[in-house]
Order: structure tokens, then sequence, then C-alpha cells
């Protein structure tokens, strides 16, 4: 029998599961326990907390995991895309060093990407990473950093070369957020939640074995993260249910989730909330108004298309094959289905959707998607961005006229803030 033989998988994964897993356990002793097995992330190597199994047969073993109700790794957060980025472009100490503890749940991380000046230019970034000594002394400011205020790492794209193109003087760094050089602050948003971060770094220090990848290669790894993020978007809605048996791994896991996940439990909101739409129809009789039936179908078609493109990012991530524009494709149809639903949910509650808390409908749920859907369009790229990767990429149109691509960055015109 092939040792890829997914029958013999299941059996396999769910003869060590039964001998295995206990709720009793402590979350960070079990978690080591599947670190250890490889059980936990089955598709990574073998020699990295994996079992090397092709990624289409790992959905096969988190099957058993819910079958017994066992506690999987930690994958909330942006600790999987710092994994995956690792994985890819980290040496051997990088893996050593932080891969097992991202599995166990023990560090938790955030990505330092957007400036104030360059949001969807993200190669404008003009955070500064100067080698002096030893030390690699980084300044300049972050923002909507997602999570930054309980993290102990950040995926950090920093400008060591200002004489380069503005995509060849970026380098990739890991940094210890919990440093003097490094100060956090919550933005507060218009939906009431503070889930992002402005992060000052002042003369804070990296030491140069945590560069990732050669200098001046940021744009690349930058690019294998985004894509991971856009590829991997809904995965934050499965992995953060939780579990209320009894038992300590659940107690633990439970604290984790309203910790760790508390900036993203807006997200569904965020997405448009398609699920309510029906209910809520029938619940107000606009289920009876043609004209919001017809809003309605058209609204449930673009979600049912929008599923079909994710199952199809994630069937050629189970076939292996690398990133490419199906995260775009995805992530633009998601805008369109937020603000479809926007517009439906107004349609079917009206006046009373501009009422937020007690007072609203669904205790002021329908409000808050209105403030919220927006943010879909901005957070991993906006639209415009995707257009041009789609059109780039998948249709292979020309790319549109720059002129800031082949002189040194620092004659490159920047949006100055003051």
């Amino acid at each position: 029998m092939s040792d890829f033989d997914e029958q013999a998988i299941r059996a396999e994964a769910r003869a060590w599961l039964e001998a295995n897993w206990s709720p009793d356990l402590g979350l960070v002793e079990w978690r080591n326990m599947l670190a250890d097995t490889g059980w936990g992330m089955p598709a990574w190597p073998k020699e990295w907390y994996g079992r090397g199994l092709p990624a289409g047969l790992a959905p096969v073993v988190e099957e058993e995991f819910q079958r017994i109700g066992a506690v999987g790794v930690a994958r909330m957060g942006i600790r999987m895309l710092a994994a995956a980025t690792l994985l890819e472009h980290g040496s051997r100490m990088h893996k050593e060093k932080f891969l097992r503890r991202i599995l166990t749940g023990e560090d938790a991380w955030c990505q330092l990407f957007s400036e104030p000046g360059c949001g969807s230019d993200l190669a404008g970034a003009t955070t500064r990473a100067e080698l002096k000594g030893n030390r690699w002394i980084v300044n300049g400011q972050k923002v909507w950093t997602t999570s930054a205020h309980h993290a102990q790492y950040g995926l950090l794209l920093a400008r060591t070369d200002w004489d380069a193109p503005k995509h060849k003087g970026l380098s990739y760094f890991v940094i210890d957020i919990d440093q003097p050089g490094v100060e956090v602050y919550p933005l507060r948003q218009m939906n009431g939640h503070a889930s992002f971060n402005q992060v000052f770094l002042t003369d804070a220090e990296v030491a140069p074995e945590f560069m990732v990848g050669a200098l001046g290669e940021g744009w690349k790894i930058a690019t294998t993260t985004l894509m991971n993020e856009r590829r991997n978007a809904d995965s934050l809605r499965r992995y953060a249910q939780p579990n209320f048996k009894p038992g300590r791994a659940y107690a633990e896991e439970r604290a984790e989730i309203e910790t760790v996940m508390e900036p993203y439990k807006w997200y569904p909101q965020r997405a448009g909330r398609v699920d309510l739409v029906v209910e809520r129809a029938k619940a107000t009789g606009r289920n009876a108004d043609p004209t919001v039936r017809q809003e309605i179908a058209k609204l449930l078609i673009l979600s049912k298309t929008a599923e079909w493109t994710a199952r199809r990012a994630r069937a050629a991530q189970a076939q292996g094959r690398p990133q490419g524009p199906e995260g775009s494709l995805g992530k633009l149809i998601a805008s369109h289905v937020a603000r479809a639903a926007a517009h439906v949910h107004t349609l079917v509650s009206g006046a009373d959707a501009m009422l937020a808390g007690k007072d609203g409908p669904l205790d002021g749920v329908i409000a808050e998607i209105l403030l919220s859907v927006p943010a879909t369009s901005i957070a991993g790229g906006t639209d415009e961005i995707q257009r041009n990767i789609i059109a780039e990429r998948v249709l292979k149109m020309p790319k549109e006229p720059r002129t800031d691509t082949d002189r040194p960055f620092r004659e490159v015109p920047r949006n100055i803030i003051s």
C-alpha cells in the first residue's frame, strides 16, 4: 500500500489520535506532541514538524481531528503567514527557532508592511533599515498592523538601499516587538473595534541573522506572504470556533481564541454576512417584495460563484501548485459580494439599518455590517491592485506605464507626511 494512500493515512491518523488525544492535556503539551509526530501540519516537510504528505491529503487528517474533537495546532492570526514565509525563504536557524513555537501558539506575530504614505504601493515603503556595526537599526512607521499589541515578533519590510529601484531596495526581517525601540498604539475604527495599530520604530534593532533571504530580496519574499494571505483569507473563520466541552485543552484553547482572535471578531461583518440575508428577509416580510427578492437572488448567485473560486484556489493548493492569481480573483469577488450584501441588508432593514447597538436590527449587527464592508475593498490589497494583478498575470495585458521602477528610489517623488 502506498505511503500516500488516502485510506491508509486516514486509518493511521485515526489510530494515533485515539491512542493519544485527551482533553485533559495542557494545550502546549498536546501541540508539542503534534509537532513531534507531524500530525498537526501533515503537509509540512518531515524535517519541520510535518509528515511530508501531499497538500490534498491534509483535509483527510483534519477530518479525523474533527471526528474525535481533538484540538489542532495554533493556526490563528498572522502566525501561519509567518510560517509559510519562513518555510519557503527562511534559514535553518529561522525554522528551528520559530516554527515549533508557531505551531504550539507560544508566539504571536504581526505583519509590519503598510505605511501611512504607501498602503497599496507597498514597494514604496520608506521605513529604513541601516546596518551599523553588528545590528540593523530600523526607523520608520507602520500602520494597519493587526495584533501588534500582543505580538512577540513581526514580519518587517524595510528599505535597505535607497539607490536601488524601489522593488530591489527592500529587505525582509523578523523583528522582536518587545524592545524599547518599538511603540504600539491602537487605532479606533468607525465600527467601534480597535483591531489595528500604528507602530513607531525608533532605532529598533535587528540582528543580521534575522534577515529573511538575501539583502534586497524583500519584495520577492513579501509577495509570498501576500499570496498566502489572499489564498487563505477564510482560514480565520475555519479555525476560530471555540469548543465548549470540558477539559483543560478546550479551556486553554477558548482563552487563546478570546485573546488572539479579538482583533478579528468583526471580520464576518466585513464580509457582508450573506448567511443572515434570507432569514432577515423572511423576518421583515421583505421576501414578498419582487425587487428585493431579485437583489437577494443576485447576491446568492454571486456568493456561490465566490465560493467556487475559493474552492478552485484550495484545489490548486492541494495539487501543490505555486501561489497564483486565484487569490486576487477571490479577493476581488469578495469585495463585490460584501458590497452587494450591504446593499441587500439596507433594502431589507430600511432606515433601521442605521441604528447601532441594542436599538438596531440583530442588536446592531446590521449597522456594523454597513460600517465594516468598505474595509474588504482595502485590506490585503485594494480592488484596484487586484485588478492590475488579474489584468497582467491572468489576461496577459501590458503593464500600465510606470515612471518609478527603473531609477533610484531616492529620486522617486513620494508622499510627504507632515
